[in-house]
């Protein structure tokens, strides 16, 4: 039966359950659903911020109106966010900045992604007798901690773009740290629901009550420790956390963990260093869209994506065909990126030969409308030797949160940052939460004699899925900041929220509560309780295997459209989490 829907009726049908039980890895999202909201559609005409919790969103859109830039806003959204959803991102983990510059033009890809420790070898995850040890046994402790680089990054993109002092922009959080926040329903659901909280005393005192239980929603937390590491960093820069006594305590932690004790140390924290990278951009039916290179996957997978499609007439909106037809093109990123996608310091990476028109043209061909293709095999794009490399795939957890900005200007930011797992490795030191994002690398070195292109070695970056994704259209003019967390499925949700609006002609906010579907190259899973759900019957008379299951994104947009009285602004907010927009 063929089920069609308005994209409308489409959107408007999202998560509407609380969170699923914990699970395998792989399946179950790690930050765990915790229902939907209904945001209202968010218009504005000179400048607009977006962030997953009301808090940092004000604080952004405060910035904004002070004169500051859209680097400038997001810095001080991302302490906020630190603060009020500590779950997901902070300085103890790192993330990816795109940025634009409306006078020249020029767009820049900023990498605050976490290195591995000096003393990190292969092996670093497998047990003595060689096995790998399951997600969750591998998370919680020292052993998965890289060095943070949420703040070198920051500061670096502050240099070039920043308007208002650095000390200012830290300020807000400070003051909302000492004064105190409400515990958000969401944060109350999480912490009752992660299980790593209650191995470690100071994340424990912070999150839990005396039986274990979370704290309410309403809970006044405050986090003087939080307070005065920012008072530090505001007043120091970043050298301030990276050098001293904050790295100091950060490796103590580390080494001192009760449970997987790690190998981080202050010198390894001291030497971190944030890098420029070149975006990966592809013109998608007259819209340039520009995302971030490796070590992330994002960008070039979601590239793909949209490439693999850009010859093909899209199917409506809510359609089994449409359906089917991305999840074919998903399925041929996922096994390209598996293969030879990791930290280009490390790794010779084809990403020109993965967009190469010809080679995607080529692939695409491998797509038969009306019937599924199964797991696909990575193709031999230009430039990559296929035969060298095995799969490697880490599993990366959606604990991670995303940002856009606009300025008055017409300047964007768009910054996804992550921890990894809910609460990271829930080590807590100065009231901040360590990350696990070394889980981000194949467990596995090597496979079949050959070895995994995202396998551990030293001062390497774990590949991510993080894809913070600005879209240009045919005139050059910006037209989308957007980008969301989800864990490897980042990658399904930035790219279907693109054909959303281009395709079909969505707002920002319809295709931010437009129901999931996403192929990682295996089974097709759909968001439970959604419209789509519907479709799975249809998806596996054309040969998936369906899975329905909570797909937990964060999806935060913003639109502008160009007339002759200006541009206007339109927001769009998740409804998964606790976000919100704010504009004039």
């Amino acid at each position: 039966m063929n089920r069609r829907r308005s994209p409308r009726a489409l959107a408007a049908l999202v998560l509407l359950a609380p969170g699923a039980a914990f699970g395998a890895a792989g399946d179950a999202a790690p930050e765990a659903a915790t229902g939907a909201a209904a945001p209202v559609p968010a218009a504005a005409e000179r400048e607009m911020a977006v962030a997953a919790n009301p808090h940092a969103a004000r604080t952004g859109a405060g910035v904004l109106a002070r004169g500051g830039s859209a680097v400038d806003a997001a810095i001080a959204m991302q302490m906020v966010l630190n603060l009020v959803e500590p779950q997901s991102s902070g300085i103890g983990g790192g993330g990816f900045l795109l940025h634009y510059d409306a006078a020249t033009g020029a767009v820049t890809a900023y990498d605050g992604r976490e290195t591995a420790p000096s003393a990190a070898r292969g092996d670093l995850f497998l047990k003595p007798d060689g096995s790998a040890p399951g997600y969750f046994e591998a998370l919680a402790g020292g052993r998965s901690v890289g060095a943070p680089g949420l703040l070198r990054m920051l500061e670096r993109a502050h240099a070039a773009h920043g308007r208002l002092p650095w000390s200012g922009l830290l300020q807000p959080a400070i003051e909302l740290a000492e004064a105190g926040f409400a515990v958000s329903p969401r944060l109350h659901e999480l912490a009752g629901w992660a299980p790593t909280l209650a191995i470690f005393p100071e994340a424990a005192a912070y999150f839990l009550r005396p039986d274990g239980s979370a704290k309410a929603p309403g809970t006044m937390l405050r986090n003087p420790e939080f307070a005065a590491t920012l008072r530090a960093v505001a007043a120091g820069g970043a050298d301030a956390f990276h050098r001293g006594a904050i790295a100091r305590d950060i490796a103590a932690a580390v080494a001192g963990a009760a449970r997987n004790p790690g190998l981080l140390t202050a010198d390894d924290i001291a030497s971190y260093r944030a890098r420029e990278r070149a975006p990966v951009c592809l013109v998608y039916r007259g819209f340039r869209v520009c995302g971030m290179g490796p070590p992330s996957s994002g960008g070039l997978a979601a590239a793909q994506i949209l490439g693999l499609l850009a010859a093909t007439d899209m199917p409506p909106a809510g359609s089994p065909e449409a359906v089917h037809l991305v999840a074919e093109a998903m399925q041929l990123a996922y096994a390209d990126r598996d293969r030879y996608v990791a930290d280009p310091d490390f790794v010779a990476v084809p990403a020109n030969g993965m967009l190469d028109p010809a080679y995607l043209a080529a692939r695409a061909a491998m797509i038969d409308p009306a019937r599924a293709g199964g797991a696909r095999a990575p193709g031999a794009p230009p430039g990559s030797d296929r035969a060298a490399w095995r799969d490697g795939a880490g599993i990366e957890a959606p604990s991670t949160t995303h940002l856009s900005v606009v300025d008055s200007d017409g300047n964007a930011a768009a910054l996804t940052s992550s921890i990894e797992f809910a609460f990271g490795s829930a080590l807590m030191t100065r009231g901040f939460l360590l990350n696990n994002q070394l889980t981000d690398f194949a467990f596995a070195p090597e496979s079949g004699g050959a070895p995994a292109a995202n396998r551990v070695e030293p001062g390497k970056r774990p590949r991510s899925s993080m894809a913070p994704t600005l879209v240009f259209d045919s005139r050059g003019r910006l037209a989308l900041a957007l980008g969301s967390p989800g864990g490897s499925r980042i990658i399904c949700y930035v790219a279907t929220a693109i054909i959303a609006i281009v395709d079909w002609g969505m707002d920002a906010q319809a295709a931010a509560a437009m129901p999931h579907w996403c192929n990682r190259n295996g089974a097709t899973e759909l968001e439970a309780g959604t419209a789509i759900a519907d479709l799975a019957p249809d998806l596996e008379a054309l040969g998936h295997d369906v899975k329905v299951r909570d797909m937990n994104s964060g999806l935060h947009i913003i639109a502008v459209t160009h007339g002759p009285d200006g541009r206007a602004l339109r927001g769009g907010v998740d409804p998964r989490r606790e976000g919100a927009a704010f504009g004039r």
